[in-house]
């Protein structure tokens, strides 16, 4: 299995997705007049206005879901496997596809508002809705909803509930092994497994305002704390804070690990971390209750900037400042061109991370970062979840199955208990052929989008047209802008001039 796994990845994650991402990022980035720099400060306003209803939850907790999905394993475990296989520049590559996927982020999350639908007294969108209304291809949608099902459903769990078992080991050992059908497996990360999916199951079946309402409070807190933690172990080696910098840029271009090492492995864990262009982060965008589109799209934009620039980044430091880590030969995984630590330490795990901050608190580190791990990583979860729904309800719309719902929730409990208790390498492979899939899939259907008709940049336009004349309530009209099938917004539309 593990060979087919491989020669997928090779094909999947060929420099051709990783420089698609960096151009797409690049070329929306140009059109939007780097609206990543320019409405930075609208971002953040918008971050913390807005209400939810009984339809739509608020641009906050839309934030907090999406950010659940960014935040999650690939900021701890990913950050660890870039440095590990593509040296420190690896680092400096997550930061350039971060700023410049802000730009496809809001493109995507924009599409997804302006398309979005309400279903069963709840918003619905993502990907597969704004492809078959803008592109009007209904089977390419189709094939993306299929694959985010697989990819968010079964593959991209075992990833997040994976770390959380490697990260409870490195805290309380192996333990008593037994064999199973699955393999000799620790009984430790069998308990671990047992109850991440009991939790899972209590909050999946309360739907999408349970999982709004849990990660709301859980992610703010978590990723604050985390990065009080790096900035505390910084602080106390703010001397070799130039050094590390230097260190990221000079071996982004001068990389240790070789240039396709460096740029693979920054590009391939930065978008797996902070998911721009990938299609997961517009499920949550269309479930925000907001006046206009384009908001929805900026404040998405900005957890780009959360994911990436900061958690990342604290995880990066962490592990620089300190030198827990090795960084493996391209193609070698027993050779190393940096040892500081043991070479059994797994880098696609958390245990780089785990020793870093354990360097500095001593007996704290550890178990820290299990748990941290474990809130970052099940949040991940119910935000897979939360868009594999999206898309079975994609498909419902047409095939109209019983019990597609109940199936995805007991599938992607089976898979995360699958995921707990798996070796780091397989579940990390597994998940790269999800992202990848999606990415593939997402970042040609909005450049197809962008050629026919550019309805996000069209309300990008039209948004800052009305912050410019000082408007009071913003409003979007998508036939004056010449957006067609935008049925959402042209029915609210004539339900104001009906209500006038």
């Amino acid at each position: 299995m593990e060979e087919v796994v491989t020669f997928l990845n090779n094909i999947i994650w060929s420099p051709v997705l990783i420089y698609l991402c960096l151009g797409t990022g690049l070329f929306f980035s140009v059109l939007t007049r780097f609206v990543q720099i320019r409405l930075f400060s609208e971002m953040f306003r918008l971050l913390l206005s807005g209400k939810s209803s009984d339809k739509g939850i608020s641009s906050f907790q839309a934030l907090a879901v999406s950010l659940s999905g960014r935040v999650g394993t690939g900021n701890i475990a990913g950050v660890a496997a870039a440095i590990g296989f593509g040296g420190p520049g690896a680092v400096f590559w997550m930061w350039v596809v971060a700023f410049l996927g802000s730009a496809t982020a809001y493109i995507e999350s924009t599409l997804a508002q302006i398309y979005k639908e309400e279903v069963d007294g709840q918003y619905r969108g993502g990907p597969a809705y704004y492809i078959e209304k803008a592109m009007g291809q209904k089977w390419y949608a189709w094939f993306f909803a299929i694959a985010t099902i697989i990819a968010t459903g079964l593959l991209l769990p075992m990833v997040q509930s994976n770390g959380i078992g490697e990260a409870v080991v490195q805290v309380f050992g192996q333990g008593t092994t037994i064999d199973t059908a699955l393999g000799t497996v620790s009984m430790i990360k069998v308990y671990v497994a047992t109850g991440i999916v009991m939790l899972l199951g209590f909050i999946i079946f309360g739907g999408v305002k349970r999982i709004a309402n849990f990660t709301q409070v859980v992610v703010p807190f978590m990723a604050l704390a985390y990065i009080i933690i790096a900035v505390v172990i910084i602080v106390l080696n703010i001397d070799r804070v130039p050094e590390i910098f230097m260190l990221i840029i000079g071996d982004a271009f001068t990389p240790m690990a070789g240039v396709g090492a460096a740029i693979g492995w920054g590009v391939k864990r930065g978008v797996y971390s902070n998911e721009a262009g990938q299609g997961t982060g517009p499920h949550a965008a269309a479930a925000a209750e907001v006046e206009h589109p384009a908001q929805q799209g900026l404040v998405q934009a900005f957890s780009v900037y959360i994911d990436t620039i900061f958690v990342c980044s604290a995880t990066a430091f962490m592990i620089l400042i300190t030198g827990m880590y090795n960084v493996h030969v391209p193609g070698a995984e027993e050779t190393f061109i940096i040892q500081n630590i043991a070479a059994d330490v797994a880098a696609n795990s958390p245990a780089y991370t785990q020793f870093a901050v354990e360097s500095v608190f001593t007996g704290v580190g550890k178990p820290f970062i299990a748990l941290a791990l474990f809130f970052f990583a099940f949040t991940t979860i119910l935000a897979y979840y939360f868009i594999a729904e999206n898309n079975v309800y994609y498909i419902k719309r047409t095939l109209k199955l019983p019990g597609l719902t109940f199936t995805l929730k007991i599938l992607i409990m089976l898979a995360t208990f699958y995921g707990t208790v798996k070796a780091a390498d397989l579940a990390w492979a597994l998940g790269d052929i999800g992202v990848g899939m999606m990415a593939w899939l997402n970042i040609i259907g909005i450049l197809i989008i962008f050629f026919m008709a550019k309805p996000a940049i069209k309300a990008l336009k039209d948004y800052e047209a009305q912050k410019q004349a000082g408007v009071e309530n913003y409003t979007f009209d998508p036939k004056a802008l010449g957006i067609e099938k935008a049925d959402f917004w042209e029915k609210r539309i004539k339900n104001k001039q009906n209500e006038q």
